[in-house]
């Protein structure tokens, strides 16, 4: 008899736990550097530079979900794999709004195309990592 027969999950593979851990990091280190721009003191913004406001408000958002995947991740909640799709997706739309403002001749900070072009890889791979371990644990 396997774990899957008796009902019980298969223990968290290694390389999810790291992804786990780096999540939570990330979603932690996300509230903290958007709330800081957002709701910390002007030096704060005025190290952001040219920071772009809606995608400032769409970060610190998304940190919630970051931290609450993460936890799902750890937990193997059937949720996590859906909802890290979402912020991949999310994030990617969120590129385009981005891009008219850059288009359109507006301030930003080039580190803002690396912030978003890292946050949508880094949970595009999540979700195909989940992917594959749901996969895997129905063969």
């Amino acid at each position: 008899m396997n774990a899957a027969s008796l009902g019980n999950k298969p223990p968290l593979s290694l390389g999810l736990r790291i992804a786990s851990i780096v999540a939570l990091v990330f979603g932690v280190m996300t509230l903290f550097s958007a709330g800081s721009v957002l709701f910390g003191p002007s030096v704060s913004q005025e190290m952001a530079g040219a920071y772009v406001e809606f995608v400032v408000w769409f970060n610190f958002a998304a940190g919630f979900f970051y931290v609450m995947a993460a936890i799902g991740i750890w937990l193997q909640r059937a949720w996590a794999y859906p909802l890290s799709g979402l912020i991949a997706l999310t994030t990617a739309f969120m590129a385009i709004p981005f891009a008219f403002h850059a288009i359109a001749g507006g301030p930003f900070e080039l580190r803002t195309v690396g912030a978003l072009v890292l946050r949508i890889g880094f949970w595009a791979a999540i979700t195909i990592a989940l992917y594959r371990s749901k996969r895997n644990a129905h063969r």
